[in-house]
């Protein structure tokens, strides 16, 4: 148990670490990833007024209908071209991407590449 404690730790200390340089506007907002042993979930920030701008998770219908085709690595590309056509239509095309503390690979980088395929630019 403690290990996995220490884990979390290290985690949120390398997102603190980086959210001191990372911040979203409204002209280029944050795109922000969290991740549980289950899901994905992203939303675009601006922090300058501390809203929303979109948001999307491995929980949407549109994600829960397709997600026989693969593992989580493919909902998570799914779920990065969701929030990359949100963006689009809220015509925001760059962003900040933060990566919440977590290594970029796997599901990150999945999400990430998604995102990107959907337009957005970061």
């Amino acid at each position: 148990m403690k290990g996995n404690y220490a884990k979390r730790e290290a985690r949120f200390k390398r997102h603190r670490r980086v959210r001191k340089r990372v911040v979203g506007t409204q002209e280029r907002p944050r795109l922000s990833v969290f991740k549980s042993n289950r899901h994905i979930y992203v939303q675009l920030i601006d922090d300058d007024a501390g809203r929303t701008l979109a948001a999307a998770s491995s929980l949407s219908s549109l994600i829960v209908e397709g997600k026989d085709q693969g593992g989580k690595t493919s909902v998570a590309k799914a779920v990065g071209k969701l929030v990359g056509e949100a963006a689009l239509r809220a015509s925001i095309k760059k962003v900040v991407f933060d990566r919440g503390g977590y290594r970029y690979h796997g599901r990150v980088k999945a999400l990430a590449d998604g995102a990107r395929e959907a337009g957005l630019k970061f």
